[in-house]
């Protein structure tokens, strides 16, 4: 019996071919002076049916790890080897990427304005356009960011516990730690949630950087996905990271003003109770300290040095007792799997 050809993709105006590729430029907005902004999606289609994967970066502008991992995807895959359609939109904010900010051109964040309207504001009209277009066209989504500027995110992957077919590409995609994170009013995963599309978020690195580990991790960790989905052939990872799953999460918080003196690392364990800083008075006299107020994984960190009083400078992921030592094994295991050197493309 012969296997099932796919049918032909259509996206705007464009027909995508069976076992082809094409970019596909969707009309989004202009600039003041009047120059066209279009929304590039390279459209990837298989010649078998199966899952329609949205890969999307840079819905903040700043966020550029998943501009890389989504430029490696689109060369690795070939369309003619494929199951399904690959939809992968490299930068969906592109008036933040622009101007190398997070944000939109009214300080809004395009990440709170879903599902979107058509006469919104601009940050409504652009996720009206996503949603319509490209969201409610895919089965599976997998949504890349960063850390903000000036801060540091562990790979992980954040993920609503309550839905088991997004919590199984969260395991596949082979991230040391996955989050439960309820879904947002006005942010994409909420609306994908609406939609009962499957959703997962990657968290790596830090905002207007480069960072070659969490992007090779990043592109190995969405062929993952892909193979857990039959969308390609191959075995996953060889090196297995056994995720550790966490509930919450705490900021740890500054008690002074001055200088930062860092007794802790990115990924590192803490204890309860344990010393993570010291904040310092640029002038000299005593210094506070900074104290872990929960046991887990330290899975995002500030890397500026100064601080006031209250800013957010550790968070960390809170495992049950028994859980942190595989957790602490699991993040060596992912590091030891993706060092942080130059890339190797």
């Amino acid at each position: 019996m012969a296997r099932k050809r796919s049918q032909p993709f259509q996206l705007g105006d464009i027909q995508i071919a069976p076992g082809t590729q094409e970019r596909v430029l969707l009309p989004a907005a202009r600039l003041y002076s009047d120059t066209p902004l279009d929304l590039h999606v390279e459209v990837l289609h298989g010649t078998k049916p199966g899952p329609v994967l949205l890969v999307c970066a840079a819905i903040h502008g700043d966020e550029l790890n998943g501009i890389e991992i989504c430029r490696r995807l689109i060369q690795l895959i070939d369309p003619k080897e494929l199951t399904g359609t690959l939809l992968v939109v490299p930068v969906v904010n592109m008036f933040g990427f622009i101007q190398q900010t997070r944000y939109l051109p009214d300080r809004r964040d395009l990440n709170r304005c879903f599902p979107g309207s058509e006469r919104g504001a601009l940050g409504s009209r652009l996720a009206f356009l996503f949603r319509t277009q490209l969201v409610e066209r895919a089965t599976h989504i997998i949504d890349l960011h960063t850390g903000a500027v000036h801060r540091s995110n562990l790979p992980q992957i954040r993920v609503n516990f309550d839905n088991d077919e997004a919590k199984s590409m969260a395991a596949a995609f082979n991230c040391p730690v996955i989050m439960n994170s309820k879904d947002r009013d006005g942010s994409l995963r909420s609306t994908a949630s609406e939609l009962g599309i499957p959703l997962i978020l990657y968290e790596a690195g830090e905002a207007l950087r480069f960072d070659y580990a969490s992007i090779k991790a990043g592109v190995n960790g969405v062929t993952n996905v892909m193979k857990m989905l039959k969308m390609m052939k191959g075995r996953r990872t060889r090196k297995k990271v056994t995720p550790v799953y966490s509930q919450r999460s705490v900021w740890m918080r500054s008690e002074g003003d001055g200088l930062v003196i860092l007794k802790v690392d990115l990924g590192q364990q803490v204890n309860r109770g344990q010393l993570l800083a010291h904040i310092a008075p640029p002038h000299g006299g005593e210094h506070t300290s900074v104290y872990s107020s929960v046991s887990g994984i330290v899975i995002g960190i500030s890397n500026i040095p100064v601080s006031n009083e209250g800013e957010a400078l550790f968070h960390v992921a809170c495992f049950d007792a028994d859980e942190i030592p595989l957790a602490t094994e699991m993040v060596e295991t992912f590091v030891e799997a993706y060092p942080d050197r130059l890339s190797d493309e």
